[in-house]
């Protein structure tokens, strides 16, 4: 039985999210929240009941019905309504979800575009909603930050549900679904932590304690991709939060890994479709 793992610190502390509540109480009759580009919600209905609407085009059902309190998470830009009559009302809290790195954000592009749960499914929700609405409904020092903080508590429940019950989520192929596999989350954590070393597929599948083949194999149907392509989308979504900041490509390159220079452009260009220099310019 391997070793329990810490599957989440490297990532979140690599790639930050940043939860900020402006909304508390009740919405009546229709209330509409636009997608911005990088921002995501995340919704706690605490009681009543609601419709929730989407543009057919979005990929998500096109009307849900939420019968009991839950959770509504949107980790992408994505439009949405909520319809409730207005002599019911619904008591919610709600928040702004901001990754660092936009849709570059690992966990964006690895979620789904809605997970909607009911708070009775994640065990030891009680506390941290307890005093989330407690800080939401009286104005006293700091409210405004703790409500925050606890949203981003809210979050960290919310991910260790969706690795521990990756079925029930029904995730898409990708980093969850690899986090959800002891053996491959050892080596993907290990990656994540040490982005920087020389990870041939020998020494991945020597921290996941399989065979070379068993690895490659399982890595690409748990996380629906090779080790190496993984890799290289983690190394070049690091190197881009560096190059924001200022650091040389020469820098990050090493940092990362790379030989040189040319050959962290020529990954870099393989994962975006072009130079590091070139992608700068496009995203100042």
């Amino acid at each position: 039985m391997p070793e329990p793992i810490d599957r989440l610190s490297a990532l979140l502390e690599r790639f930050r999210v940043r939860m900020h509540m402006f909304h508390s109480g009740t919405l009546c009759g229709v209330t509409n929240f636009d997608a911005k580009h990088g921002r995501g919600f995340l919704h706690v209905l605490r009681r009543g009941e609601m419709a929730v609407t989407h543009n057919a085009r979005d990929g998500v059902a096109r009307k849900i019905v939420i019968t009991e309190p839950s959770l509504l998470f949107y980790p992408r830009p994505l439009a949405h309504a909520f319809h409730n009559a207005p002599e019911e009302g619904s008591d919610f809290v709600c928040a702004t979800v901001d990754f660092d790195g936009g849709m570059n954000h690992p966990l964006v592009r690895a979620l789904p575009p809605l997970v909607v749960l009911p708070l009775s499914a994640v065990e030891g929700l009680d506390h941290t909603l307890a005093l989330l609405f407690a800080e939401a409904e009286t104005v006293r020092c700091g409210s405004r930050i703790l409500a925050d903080r606890m949203f981003e508590v809210l979050m960290l429940q919310l991910l260790r549900w969706l690795l521990d019950h990756p079925d029930q989520a029904d995730l898409p192929r990708g980093l969850l679904t690899g986090l959800a596999h002891p053996k491959i989350a050892a080596a993907l954590t290990a990656m994540h932590e040490r982005p920087g070393h020389d990870w041939s597929l020998a020494a991945m599948a020597e921290v996941a304690g399989m065979s070379r083949s068993a690895f490659a194999a399982a890595f690409k149907s748990h996380a629906g991709e090779t080790p190496a392509e993984y890799l290289s989308k983690w190394r070049v979504s690091i190197a881009q939060t560096l190059l924001r900041r200022g650091k040389p490509v020469k820098a990050a390159a090493d940092l990362l890994g790379y030989q040189s220079a040319a050959s962290f452009s020529r990954a870099f260009s393989q994962v975006t479709g072009m130079s590091p220099r070139a992608w700068m310019q496009a995203n100042p």
